[in-house]
């Protein structure tokens, strides 16, 4: 039995007329009724009354024809879906994120996704750098969007942005009325960064900069998430240093510092496994292209 046979099979049930459903289908009447009579043949089965002058259903036919539509709209399902997958429209995407990410980009990119592909099961997972690598060589994640470095060994990594550097201070600080600040203004200070094993590139980018600075940090307290450094900066432990993107974080207690010179940035990068074949990651980094593409042509990123 093939699914053209369940076609043929249905339009003469709701013609109940061979001659109708023949003009329908665009063939001929005796091959229809030779293709009716072979299906009938292989299930066993009379479907059709058939006389001189009318075609009825017989009882078996009432119910294999239910059943031959609810086959037949399955089998419309899955040519759909599969075009929908293949065009990276439908399928299941776990995205990686650093909470870097989260201040930006994110956002942005998830809105613009969800509209134009609400079918893709989207699911995100918020982690350190270090451990979106393990979750990707793992097969556990589809994509990262983490701070470099990121190792060679079967990843690829795109520049996503840039990002200079902003200084968190408790807002009760003598410098917190500063419109911005050198780095240098801060050696007596004490710091509170994220912790190396976690955010290696991060924590690497701050040490050369205090080292530049002259002066080793004193850092009296290590964290693995951005909205802890901010309540302990906010509870006056220490200050802090993060992506300027962090000021979309309206926190009560804390002022961000520009700092000087402006030209510090961080980078953010989009990684995935270099064997990877799903179209929906395909279609989730264009988006991501999209978005970085209208954020530079505002001026957003510069």
């Amino acid at each position: 039995m093939e699914l053209r046979h369940l076609r043929y099979f249905i339009v003469i049930a709701e013609e109940l007329h061979f001659g109708r459903a023949a003009e329908r289908l665009h063939m001929t009447q005796q091959p229809l009724s030779q293709q009716i009579r072979q299906l009938e043949a292989e299930i066993g089965v009379l479907l059709f009354h058939r006389t001189k002058r009318r075609v009825q259903l017989t009882e078996a036919g009432k119910a294999f024809l239910e059943e031959a539509r609810q086959i037949l709209h399955k089998a419309s399902q899955a040519v759909e879906m599969a075009r929908q997958v293949a065009r990276g429209e439908n399928g299941r995407l776990t995205v990686g994120f650093s909470g870097f990410a989260t201040y930006s980009l994110l956002p942005k990119v998830l809105r613009i996704f969800r509209e134009r592909f609400p079918l893709v099961e989207l699911e995100l997972e918020e982690m350190t750098s270090s451990a979106q690598v393990q979750a990707l060589q793992h097969r556990q994640i589809h994509l990262g969007l983490m701070i470099p470095p990121v190792p060679d060994a079967g990843l690829v990594q795109e520049s996503i942005l840039s990002e200079p550097l902003v200084v968190i201070l408790p807002e009760t600080h003598p410098l917190a009325t500063q419109p911005e600040l050198r780095l240098s203004a801060l050696a007596q200070e004490p710091f509170i960064l994220v912790s190396r094993h976690l955010e290696p590139g991060y924590y690497d980018l701050c040490i050369s900069l205090f080292q530049q600075a002259g002066f080793s940090p004193k850092v009296v307290q290590k964290a693995s998430q951005k909205q802890t450094i901010l309540s302990l900066v906010s509870a006056d432990m220490g200050v802090s240093l993060a992506p300027a993107s962090i000021r979309n974080i309206h926190r009560n207690g804390v002022v961000y510092t520009t700092l000087n010179p402006l030209n510090v940035e961080v980078e953010l990068v989009a990684v995935w496994r270099q064997d990877e074949t799903s179209t929906v990651l395909q279609t989730f980094v264009r988006v991501i292209r999209e978005i970085i593409e209208q954020m530079r042509s505002h001026k957003y990123l510069m």
